[in-house]
């Protein structure tokens, strides 16, 4: 039996969810359903082997949280409780969403904190994805010309949306051989 891939996303709007949800649909049944991880323990988390992880990007970079305005806890409470584990053996992918024209600046700047978060655990970090193809000024979430995970832009470029994610989970499955 093939271990399945866990998601967990932080949401606010629905968008991040909504994303994670057809990510799973195109992924059958390798996916387990997407997880919010504002209801997950860090033991939950840890039993996979292989995860997917999304976040949108809040006003200057921040993960979604308590501070953000969340009604409840999302990635900024989260990530604190990883410190310390060791991930070591878990693969991990990323996308994230952001508001490349109002937030140009800090364009889908909030993966770059969870990848730092589970690098600093030991796992290793698939699917980075080009920067081509968006207009914004500036991401911590880039390393040379690509980002640390896939970039989507739910307000500005939808209707790229599903050919990104088709792309994308085709790169995956080779890095995942």
């Amino acid at each position: 039996m093939t271990k399945r891939i866990a998601l967990y996303f932080g949401t606010d709007t629905g968008r991040t969810r909504r994303i994670a949800k057809l990510i799973a649909q195109k992924l059958g049944d390798r996916a387990l359903a997407p997880a919010n991880i504002g209801r997950t323990s860090v033991e939950d988390f840890l039993a996979h082997d292989t995860l997917i992880l999304g976040t949108p990007t809040y006003g200057e970079g921040a993960l979604p949280g308590l501070s953000t305005g969340l009604a409840q806890e999302s990635w900024e409470e989260f990530l604190p409780r990883l410190q310390g584990r060791d991930m070591r053996g878990k693969t991990v992918a990323l996308f994230g969403l952001g508001d490349q024209d109002k937030y140009a600046n800090e364009f889908v700047d909030a993966m770059l904190l969870i990848h730092d978060a589970v690098v600093d655990c030991g796992a290793r970090v698939i699917g980075t994805w080009p920067a081509g193809g968006y207009s914004f000024k500036a991401s911590q979430a880039l390393i040379g010309n690509h980002f640390v995970g896939l970039a989507l832009d739910q307000i500005n470029q939808a209707t790229l949306s599903e050919s990104r994610i088709d792309a994308w989970l085709a790169q995956l499955a080779g890095e995942l051989g």
